[in-house]
């Protein structure tokens, strides 16, 4: 089934919506799908009023907007009356702010993410999916424990629906290439302000690669794929950010500055304390649920619609951002950042 077709005269809520995966996946959905509605919600009025002059609402009168905050339970509820499906990405998600102010991060990413379930059930929302994160696989950073936190709420979600059919699944992928705060951008800031120098925490460092087109469009084909209780995450490239330095500056000087609070050295998307519930597919992993949704039937997760079939990975099988098979460098990864910005 086609994207279009799941989403036809469907009304979406997106959390956290004025942010980047937000305005790129609006786009999308105008694109590629034909909506009822599309519910802005988030906290930054100003944010939503950029938005509202980019898509002004005698051309696109789908588009609504909802000031909100998923930590303010009643006005969650209000916001997701007669709504389809939710799209969960509001959080924090700055790694060093959160070590410093751990108790907001909680209430945003934690207790924002239940205020979105209880809503959900209690509207009888057909499909919820939350954004997640590598940093919530083995997380070591307040940040990532909250997603990890967040990531088992919404998969242990699907076993307290009781009559109620909505289905919740988490999408996970890494730093986005052009998104706020990731490091592209930062080292294209530096670039243009003739810095003497681009900081790198570590020669070994490595990251996924995704840009903001890729995440939707994955986000989108999860929407038609998921079941409920699974963990979607993309195959894509890996980039040594000392490679992505020398793409972009090769004439700057690069300083190593060592690894800051709760940062990691690379990547983890499927760790292998999940490897015994991890099954590949050609463009994708699924982590499958540890547990038994005790209302439902026994799900399969192996297969998927139009004949989309997985297999079991190895025991100890982990994907990472070092372990990858495919790196972005030299023409390659210049070709990828020029589709980029």
């Amino acid at each position: 089934m086609s994207i279009r077709k799941t989403l036809k005269n469907k009304s979406i809520l997106i959390t956290g919506g004025t942010g980047s995966f937000g305005n790129e996946f609006i786009r999308f959905l105008l694109k590629e799908a034909n909506p009822k509605k599309i519910v802005i919600f988030s906290r930054d009025e100003f944010k939503q009023f950029q938005m509202s002059e980019k898509y002004p609402k005698k051309k696109f009168n789908s588009l609504r907007f909802f000031i909100g905050d998923v930590r303010e339970k009643e006005r969650l509820e209000y916001a997701t009356k007669n709504i389809d499906i939710i799209i969960h990405a509001a959080a924090l998600k700055q790694i060093n702010t959160a070590e410093y102010n751990p108790w907001e991060f909680i209430k945003t990413n934690i207790v924002g993410a239940q205020n979105v379930i209880d809503c959900a059930i209690k509207n009888n929302i057909e499909k919820v999916i939350a954004l997640s994160t590598d940093k919530a696989a083995d997380p070591i950073s307040l940040y990532g424990a909250t997603k990890f936190t967040s990531d088992k709420l919404f998969i242990a979600a699907n076993n307290i629906t009781g009559k109620n059919k909505t289905k919740f699944s988490v999408v996970r992928y890494g730093n986005v290439a052009s998104s706020r705060g990731s490091v592209i951008p930062f080292f294209k800031k530096l670039i243009e302000e003739k810095a003497d120098f681009l900081p790198i925490t570590d020669k070994r460092m490595t990251r996924f690669f995704i840009s903001l087109k890729e995440s939707t469009e994955f986000v989108g084909k999860c929407l038609n794929l998921m079941k409920g209780g699974e963990i979607f995450v993309p195959k894509i490239s890996s980039i040594k950010i000392v490679d992505l330095a020398n793409s972009l500056a090769p004439k700057i000087k690069q300083k190593i500055i060592g690894i800051r609070p709760g940062e990691k050295l690379h990547e983890v998307m499927c760790p292998q304390n999940s490897s015994a519930h991890t099954i590949e597919f050609n463009n994708f992993f699924v982590i499958a649920p540890s547990i038994i949704f005790l209302d439902r039937k026994k799900i399969n997760y192996f297969k998927y619609s139009n004949n989309i079939k997985g297999k079991k990975v190895k025991d100890g099988f982990e994907y990472s951002s070092e372990k990858n098979k495919f790196f972005l460098k030299g023409k390659d990864l210049k070709k990828k950042l020029e589709k980029v910005f």
